[in-house]
């Protein structure tokens, strides 16, 4: 949850530099860092001790509503987290499309998700 609260807010000081300088070339190296290094594996392991839970209290719970809610917005959590993939590889091509703002934003999605998943 850190990573996906901090890939966004380095996404807004990114937006603000010039393409082609020092702090943009740094600011790339730390986001992929982060993605690949802390959030992918984060998201993996996330997902098999989700699956193990889901296996643990057996598949016949699965048709509790709070079960089926809480995948449903963790499938949302990592479709942020595809997005926020996508997004790393504009900035890896010097080709993002959206404002600090817009990263201000959706910064506040993971927060709002995490209250709903926990």
């Amino acid at each position: 949850m850190a990573g996906l609260l901090y890939l966004p807010r380095l996404f807004v000081y990114h937006a603000l530099v010039e393409v082609g300088s020092v702090r943009n070339e740094t600011f790339k190296l730390m986001e992929r860092r982060l993605l690949k290094a802390i959030m992918n594996p984060a998201m993996i392991v996330s997902w098999i001790f989700g699956i193990s839970l889901i296996h643990t209290i057996g598949i016949d719970n699965f048709g509790s509503f709070w079960l089926q809610l809480k995948l449903l917005f963790v499938i949302i959590l990592t479709i942020y987290h595809l997005f926020l993939f996508q997004c790393l590889r504009k900035f890896d091509e010097n080709n993002n499309s959206f404002s600090p703002k817009f990263y201000k934003i959706i910064n506040e999605i993971p927060t709002v998700l995490l209250i709903v998943i926990i």
